[in-house]
Protein backbone atom coordinates (compact mmCIF):
# COMPACT_ATOMS: atom_id res chain seq x y z
CA UNK A 1 0.00 0.00 0.00
CA UNK A 2 1.47 3.84 -0.95
CA UNK A 3 0.94 6.63 0.46
CA UNK A 4 0.58 10.21 -1.57
CA UNK A 5 3.79 12.10 -0.44
CA UNK A 6 3.64 15.89 -2.49
CA UNK A 7 3.08 17.96 -5.42
CA UNK A 8 6.00 19.23 -7.09
CA UNK A 9 5.49 22.90 -8.41
CA UNK A 10 8.21 24.86 -10.48
CA UNK A 11 8.52 28.24 -8.85
CA UNK A 12 10.63 31.60 -9.88
CA UNK A 13 11.69 33.15 -6.88
CA UNK A 14 11.95 30.36 -4.02
CA UNK A 15 11.59 32.72 -0.99
CA UNK A 16 8.58 34.77 -2.91
CA UNK A 17 6.54 31.30 -2.71
CA UNK A 18 7.46 30.30 0.88
CA UNK A 19 6.25 33.37 1.64
CA UNK A 20 2.96 33.05 0.39
CA UNK A 21 2.51 30.09 0.83
CA UNK A 22 3.09 30.72 4.73
CA UNK A 23 1.53 33.94 4.98
CA UNK A 24 -1.70 32.78 2.69
CA UNK A 25 -2.08 29.68 4.30
CA UNK A 26 -0.37 28.76 7.08
CA UNK A 27 1.76 26.17 5.85
CA UNK A 28 5.15 26.09 7.20
CA UNK A 29 8.85 25.14 5.38
CA UNK A 30 9.21 21.55 6.50
CA UNK A 31 12.93 21.33 4.92
CA UNK A 32 14.93 22.46 2.30
CA UNK A 33 17.55 21.24 0.08
CA UNK A 34 20.24 22.95 -1.86
CA UNK A 35 21.88 20.96 -5.08
CA UNK A 36 24.51 23.08 -6.57
CA UNK A 37 25.43 20.75 -8.94
CA UNK A 38 22.30 20.21 -10.23
CA UNK A 39 21.46 24.02 -10.16
CA UNK A 40 18.19 23.68 -8.01
CA UNK A 41 17.15 24.02 -4.35
CA UNK A 42 14.08 21.98 -3.27
CA UNK A 43 11.68 23.62 -0.27
CA UNK A 44 9.07 21.54 1.08
CA UNK A 45 5.58 23.60 2.94
CA UNK A 46 2.63 22.13 4.31
CA UNK A 47 0.62 21.62 7.77
CA UNK A 48 3.18 18.73 9.13
CA UNK A 49 5.87 16.27 9.39
CA UNK A 50 6.07 14.36 5.73
CA UNK A 51 5.61 11.31 7.72
CA UNK A 52 2.04 11.96 8.30
CA UNK A 53 0.97 14.80 5.71
CA UNK A 54 1.28 15.39 1.83
CA UNK A 55 3.17 18.29 1.01
CA UNK A 56 3.83 20.66 -1.47
CA UNK A 57 7.84 20.39 -3.01
CA UNK A 58 8.67 23.99 -4.28
CA UNK A 59 11.29 23.37 -6.92
CA UNK A 60 13.61 26.59 -7.80
CA UNK A 61 15.61 25.72 -11.12
CA UNK A 62 18.51 28.29 -10.67
CA UNK A 63 18.19 31.20 -13.10
CA UNK A 64 14.54 30.01 -14.17
CA UNK A 65 12.38 33.28 -13.19
CA UNK A 66 9.17 32.14 -14.85
CA UNK A 67 7.65 29.24 -16.49
CA UNK A 68 4.22 28.43 -19.03
CA UNK A 69 1.39 27.08 -17.56
CA UNK A 70 0.61 24.16 -19.27
CA UNK A 71 -3.19 22.86 -20.10
CA UNK A 72 -3.33 19.66 -18.14
CA UNK A 73 -2.59 20.92 -14.79
CA UNK A 74 -5.61 21.87 -12.84
CA UNK A 75 -5.24 23.09 -9.68
CA UNK A 76 -4.41 22.03 -5.74
CA UNK A 77 -7.36 22.24 -3.20
CA UNK A 78 -7.14 23.22 0.50
CA UNK A 79 -9.70 23.11 2.93
CA UNK A 80 -10.65 26.56 5.22
CA UNK A 81 -12.67 27.29 7.69
CA UNK A 82 -13.54 30.33 5.63
CA UNK A 83 -13.10 30.83 2.53
CA UNK A 84 -13.67 34.33 1.88
CA UNK A 85 -11.64 35.78 4.56
CA UNK A 86 -8.92 32.85 3.15
CA UNK A 87 -9.35 34.89 -0.09
CA UNK A 88 -8.18 38.57 1.30
CA UNK A 89 -5.46 37.02 3.46
CA UNK A 90 -4.45 35.69 0.20
CA UNK A 91 -4.33 38.52 -2.11
CA UNK A 92 -2.36 40.28 1.23
CA UNK A 93 -0.07 38.12 0.95
CA UNK A 94 0.46 37.58 -2.98
CA UNK A 95 -2.02 35.95 -4.49
CA UNK A 96 -4.90 37.01 -7.07
CA UNK A 97 -8.71 35.90 -6.64
CA UNK A 98 -10.10 34.13 -9.63
CA UNK A 99 -13.19 33.36 -8.38
CA UNK A 100 -14.73 34.57 -5.48
CA UNK A 101 -16.18 33.00 -2.82
CA UNK A 102 -19.39 31.09 -3.25
CA UNK A 103 -21.59 28.08 -3.45
CA UNK A 104 -19.82 25.56 -6.29
CA UNK A 105 -22.20 25.51 -9.42
CA UNK A 106 -25.10 23.14 -8.70
CA UNK A 107 -23.95 22.45 -5.21
CA UNK A 108 -24.03 24.47 -2.08
CA UNK A 109 -19.87 23.94 -0.78
CA UNK A 110 -18.77 27.45 -0.57
CA UNK A 111 -15.60 27.14 -2.94
CA UNK A 112 -12.71 30.10 -4.22
CA UNK A 113 -9.57 30.62 -6.31
CA UNK A 114 -6.52 32.34 -6.09
CA UNK A 115 -3.66 31.88 -7.98
CA UNK A 116 -0.04 31.87 -6.65
CA UNK A 117 2.74 34.63 -7.47
CA UNK A 118 3.67 31.79 -10.05
CA UNK A 119 -0.04 31.30 -11.42
CA UNK A 120 -0.82 28.32 -10.12
CA UNK A 121 -4.49 27.53 -9.40
CA UNK A 122 -5.40 26.96 -5.96
CA UNK A 123 -8.98 25.83 -5.26
CA UNK A 124 -10.59 26.98 -1.74
CA UNK A 125 -12.95 24.65 -0.67
CA UNK A 126 -14.64 25.62 3.02
CA UNK A 127 -14.08 23.05 5.78
CA UNK A 128 -15.31 24.32 8.82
Amino acid sequence: MGRYLHTMLRVGDLQRSIDFYSKAFGMNEIRRRDVPDGKYTLAFVGYGNEEANTVIELTYNYGVEKYEQGGAFGHLAIGVPDVAAACEVAKTAGGTVTRPAGPVKFGTTVIAFVKDPDGYSIELVERP
